[in-house]
Formats: structure tokens, C-alpha cells, sequence
């Protein structure tokens, strides 16, 4: 029995030796990291210098991207430290650092996208009240909550882990999980378990409860609503629509590994899967949001190549239109 105390130390298992195509991976995890960086961070600024993106629905979506930026940074610079070592162990306060990274980060994707949601319903579902209803304060305490309750309920959730007795320190993945410390454990874990379930309920249920219940709402109104209307409420909820279904595809796939035995899963594809809500979605909602939101894709544009049409301006618009 092995206190987590006296734990230097955290083996990753489920890397595996791929010889010299290491280097290849590096460069392809660099290059992604790159590009997730470059995306959001020109999406941020493109939000922030335009006083025409200054409403509640781009507040919100700048909040995204800055969590995509969090996210992808609490996972890329670890996963090219792992790549090009031997022996993939990492200390344990490194481990835990990066359980507070990408769960904080998980949760606040979700409460983020469940509080675009509620912003789209009150938008198409009550567009007389919308400025009264989302003003400046109401939005900022919005955004506080989505970043304050996470960040105060991964800290009470690593709190209960930290001081666990363990059995082991091999980790079967290729980051560290809460839960996977969790199953090393040697003493009672009902605390840890307890509290996850009221974590998985606050964070993820309801949430998603919230979602459910803007959208049916928000097609109700689209039924019997004018055709202008439609095209606006398929616009704006689109992206947001395809955003939460990718998130949910990766975190669904991360709930499955971690809960049960995915040994028939060929490792390579286990380990992308693994990654994917860490991965695709930061890349995926700067692109997809990039380019469907035509005010966000213009102002992209004239920040880019300038007031002027020209070349620069021509290559931009026909990606957007692909």
C-alpha cells in the first residue's frame, strides 16, 4: 500500500513504440498545436477589435475559442514531451496539473455551449427582450460562472484524489485521468465516487438538459415562424448544433474508455479517440465558426487583406465559400 504522498512518479502505459516515426508524430502534434493557436487566437482578435462583434452572442463565442487556447495547452506541450521520451512517466504534480487542465477545460466547453444556447433561444424565441434580457452585466456573470464553477469544482475533486492510497502508478492511457488514479487506489473511494456523480450531474446533465430544452423550444418557434426567420435560426445554430455533437462524440468515447475494458480496440485508434474532444474540437469550432458565420468570416476578412478587395481578399472569400 503506497500513499499518494510518497507517489513521485506516473507511468503512462498506453504509449507504444513507434521507432524513428516519433519524430513524424512530433511534427504532426506540432503543426496541429500551431494551427489551433493561430485559429483562435486570430478568431479572438477578430472578435475584440470589432465594434460591430460586440454583442452577447460573440462575448460568448470568444469565451469558446479562449477555452479551446486553455485546453489544447494543458494537452499539446505534454503530448510532445511524451513523444520524443523513453520511458513516459511524468511527476505527480504534473499529473495532477493536468487532470485540473483538461477537466476544467471539459466543463467549461460544456457550460459554454449550454449558455450559447440559452442565449439562441432567447434571441429567436423572444427578440423583442433580447436586449433587455441580455444585458452587459447578465452576460459577464454568465461567462464568470461558466469559468468560476469549474475551476472550484476540479480543485474540491483533485482535493479528494490527491491524498488516496494507492496500490500502483501506471496509468493505461496517454494523459492523466482523475478516474484512472482513482482505480489505483487502495483505500475506500466512495467520497471520490459520490462527489463524481454530483460533479457528472452539474456539469454534464444539466447542461445538457438546458440544451434540450432551448433547442425543442427553438423549433417549435421555427415551425410557425416566416421563412426569414428559419434561415436566421439555421444560420446562428448550426455551428453551435455540429460544435456540441463533436464535443459529446469525443466525451462519450473518453466516459467509455475510461469506465470499461476497450482491450479489442486497436491501440492506435484507441489513443486518437481518446484524444479527440482534446484535439478535433479546438480546431474544429475556429474552423467551423470561421466560415459559416458570414459577420465573423467579413470581419476576419477585412482584418486580413484590408478594406480593398484584391487577390489576398479573392483567396480568402472562395475558401470561405468552400
Amino acid at each position: 500500500m503506497i500513499n499518494s504522498t510518497h507517489v513521485l512518479y506516473f507511468t503512462l502505459s498506453a504509449y507504444f513504440d513507434v521507432g524513428p516515426l516519433k519524430y513524424l508524430n512530433f511534427m504532426i502534434i506540432m503543426c496541429l498545436y500551431v494551427l489551433i493557436v493561430g485559429s483562435n487566437v486570430l478568431l479572438i482578435v477578430v472578435i475584440c477589435v470589432n465594434s460591430s462583434l460586440q454583442e452577447p452572442m460573440y462575448m460568448f463565442l470568444c469565451s469558446l475559442f479562449v477555452n479551446e487556447l486553455y485546453g489544447s495547452t494543458g494537452l499539446f506541450p505534454f503530448l510532445l514531451v511524451q513523444i520524443l521520451s523513453d520511458d513516459h512517466t511524468v511527476a505527480a504534480p504534473l499529473c495532477f496539473l493536468q487532470i485540473f487542465c483538461v477537466y476544467t477545460y471539459a466543463t467549461v466547453e460544456v457550460l459554454n455551449l449550454a449558455v450559447m444556447s440559452y442565449d439562441r433561444y432567447v434571441a429567436i424565441c423572444f427578440p423583442l427582450q433580447y436586449n433587455t434580457t441580455m444585458t452587459v452585466r447578465k452576460v459577464a456573470l454568465l461567462i464568470a460562472l461558466t469559468w468560476g464553477f469549474p475551476f472550484l469544482a476540479i480543485v474540491v475533486l483533485i482535493s479528494l484524489s490527491a491524498p488516496l492510497q494507492l496500490c500502483g502508478n501506471v496509468i493505461d492511457k496517454v494523459f492523466c485521468g482523475n478516474y484512472s488514479i482513482v482505480k489505483l487506489s487502495c483505500s475506500n473511494t466512495s467520497i471520490n465516487n459520490i462527489y463524481g456523480l454530483i460533479y457528472t450531474v452539474i456539469s454534464i446533465v444539466v447542461p445538457l438538459i438546458l440544451i434540450l430544452y432551448t433547442y425543442a423550444k427553438i423549433l417549435e418557434v421555427c415551425f410557425s415562424a416566416t421563412k426569414q426567420t428559419r434561415h436566421k435560426a439555421v444560420s446562428t445554430c448550426t455551428p453551435h448544433l455540429a460544435s456540441i455533437l463533436n464535443f459529446s462524440f469525443g466525451c462519450c468515447f473518453q466516459i467509455l474508455q475510461s469506465r470499461f475494458d476497450l482491450s479489442s480496440v486497436p491501440p492506435v485508434l484507441s489513443i486518437i479517440l481518446s484524444l479527440y474532444f482534446l484535439t478535433c474540437q479546438p480546431l474544429f469550432n475556429p474552423v467551423l465558426y470561421g466560415l459559416k458565420m458570414t459577420t465573423i468570416r467579413d470581419a476576419g476578412k477585412r482584418l486580413l487583406c484590408g478594406e480593398n478587395s484584391g487577390p489576398a481578399a479573392e483567396l480568402f472569400s472562395s475558401a470561405s465559400r468552400t
